[in-house]
């Protein structure tokens, strides 16, 4: 069964869209897909499938400016003007509506790459409601933030917000090609070494990946990932949730493995128990190469029924 459902977000201006796949079996739990930037929640259809095989309810919306909630809205882009936390306090909004419809049963969270950090943001002011988050793709000090921080402030206060400068951009992310030797024709092969994966990501009518971001939500992503640094953040994560991480060991968003490993460290040593997976020689989007993406999945619905 599937349920489409449209509720206000926290911005004050959008409606978010957002479904919940149920199974035809008594569920085990509910796992709510969180999704990254750029892209939209169907993009991880595979992965919703193996979830729902397993007998867990999926929950996956598209955040604000993304996929069919910037379609309904017209915002390509475009987060709103309520601050970094927004896309968060929306997850916090679907949740509300998910247990509303499907109640007391064990929940839990999966968030891939923007996605993790939503999660990770969540888990740090919502996560006594979670039986448990896996962190895909996250980052651990992400490149360049302070330096185009900097230059998106002066950008905003000079009446740029809602401006795109995909300089800004470009100097956030462009160090991220810097391992693939086929070069940056598309703008996106750092996710991804198999070409149809790229080609299916950048012809995708749903993708903001290539729709550009308003310098104001920009700055929200980068204050997003400021927060999430640190033992300080893993210090508000409630100690009894526990955490999996999971990567390619060839993801630039975690800096090649090094920045999961670093966030796992801030979990271990703040007495988190929290389990480290990489995927050697993969990119960022481990969950859609198709040699493991069936592993990834197995080792996730796993990781699940050990919680319960």
């Amino acid at each position: 069964m599937l349920h489409e459902i449209k509720f206000p977000s926290s911005n004050g201006r959008d409606q978010v869209v957002g479904w919940i796949y149920v199974p035809a079996c008594e569920p085990e739990g509910i796992v709510q897909l969180v999704h990254g930037f750029g892209e939209h929640s169907r993009r991880y259809f595979h992965m919703i499938v193996a979830l729902m095989d397993a007998g867990f309810i999926v929950a996956a919306d598209d955040h604000v400016g993304h996929g069919a909630t910037a379609i309904l809205n017209g915002t390509w882009g475009d987060w709103g003007d309520a601050g970094p936390h927004t896309m968060m306090e929306d997850e916090k909004l679907f949740k509300d509506v998910v247990c509303e419809k499907y109640p007391g049963l064990p929940y839990f969270m999966f968030g891939h790459s923007m996605g993790s950090m939503i999660a990770r943001d969540f888990s740090a002011k919502y996560g006594d409601e979670l039986a448990g988050a896996v962190y895909c793709g996250t980052t651990g000090v992400f490149k360049n933030t302070r330096e185009v921080h900097a230059k998106l402030d002066a950008a905003i206060e000079a009446g740029a917000a809602h401006d795109s400068d995909l300089t800004f951009v470009a100097e956030l992310m462009g160090w991220m090609f810097s391992r693939c030797e086929e070069g940056a024709a598309l703008g996106n092969e750092w996710i991804c070494h198999d070409p149809f994966v790229q080609k299916d990501h950048a012809a995708d009518p749903f993708d903001a990946f290539t729709h550009p971001t308003h310098n104001i939500s920009l700055r929200d992503f980068i204050d997003m990932m400021l927060f999430i640094e640190g033992e300080e953040w893993a210090k508000r994560v409630p100690v009894e949730l526990p955490v999996l991480l999971i990567a390619g060991d060839q993801d630039p968003v975690g800096n090649f493995g090094e920045g999961v490993y670093a966030c796992a460290n801030w979990l271990a040593d703040t007495g988190h128990d929290v389990v480290t997976k990489l995927y050697s020689g993969y990119r960022h989007e481990i969950h859609n190469y198709d040699d493991i993406k069936s592993d990834v999945e197995e080792t996730i619905v796993e990781w699940l029924f050990m919680q319960l």
